[in-house]
């Protein structure tokens, strides 16, 4: 069954997943408003914070939402477009 994955997440200061589910496997487009008022942190691989500057976005085959985290600014944005095809 394929699912259309479309959403805007507000980040807060804590790290938390793009998803509330412990599973949720998308082909997805993420990517960081221009209107954000500064970078956005991604947890990398190894623990590293990853940050992308406002109007940044980055593609992604067949990934689990749960494990892509982020933090920054409280109010600013990350956007997740894309399915579960």
């Amino acid at each position: 069954m394929n699912n259309v994955v479309m959403r805007i997440v507000e980040v807060t200061d804590q790290f938390a997943p793009l998803t509330d589910k412990e599973v949720e496997v998308a082909s997805v487009e993420v990517s960081t408003p221009p209107t954000n008022n500064a970078p956005v942190l991604f947890m990398g691989d190894d623990g590293s914070e990853v940050p992308w500057v406002p109007g940044e976005w980055h593609g992604f085959q067949r990934i689990n939402l749960a494990d892509l985290k982020v933090k920054g600014n409280p109010g600013d944005k990350v956007t997740v477009v894309g399915g579960t095809w």
